[in-house]
């Protein structure tokens, strides 16, 4: 009977080691795919904003989406995120004033500033696209965020491609981008054992 539990015990820590290092897999083919195509709308996702100014994160973000309508990929920006306790205003917002400050017509962005967590993003993504008759999204975030990102969009029934941005801080950050890939592995988990966000 011990024996037997070993066994079982070993056998299913080798299969979490293969879980994860698929997931890991996963996260950075999909990081390192840019499937930029002509599209309805491009989609930023939200990150911390301080006071109006965009985080350097956001930042990269935005200036990379931005670039993509500014190409021609498509003729509205989507911008996502609410504010956290104590914030003077959303990081939507924030987003808004950056964007048209680097061209983008005001006429041609559409906000959502109530969520706080990638799914509630995506679900009000979902309702905007909906109420806008877009059909279709370009995604653009993080290379670690993307794959986390399209599943939420694809299990929502949106059409979605991810173009992350290569400007990030974690770009050149070997510590900031295995500290970002274990919080989406743990996202991930979380995502899928309880269909909901952190």
């Amino acid at each position: 009977m011990r024996r037997d539990l070993i066994r079982l015990a070993g056998a299913a820590c080798l299969g979490i080691v293969l879980a994860g290092g698929y997931a890991t897999y996963r996260i950075w083919a999909q990081g390192q795919r840019d499937e930029e195509r002509p599209a309805d709308a491009i989609v930023v996702m939200g990150a911390a904003q301080y006071d109006g100014r965009p985080s350097m994160v956001f930042a990269a973000r935005l200036d990379h989406a931005v670039g993509l309508y500014l190409a021609g990929v498509a003729p509205r920006l989507v911008l996502t995120g609410g504010k956290a306790v104590g914030d003077r205003t959303t990081e939507a917002a924030a987003g808004r004033a950056f964007a048209i400050g680097l061209g983008v017509r005001p006429e041609d962005i559409l906000v959502e500033d109530q969520s706080r967590t990638t799914l509630e993003s995506v679900r009000a993504v979902a309702d905007l696209m909906a109420v806008n008759d877009l059909r279709n999204a370009i995604f653009v975030s993080d290379r670690p965020h993307m794959l986390r990102v399209l599943r939420m969009a694809a299990d929502l029934g949106v059409t979605a491609w991810g173009s992350p941005t290569k400007t990030s801080p974690i770009e050149g950050d070997l510590a900031g981008q295995v500290d970002a890939t274990i919080h989406e592995l743990g996202a991930l988990a979380y995502y899928f054992i309880t269909g909901g966000s952190t």
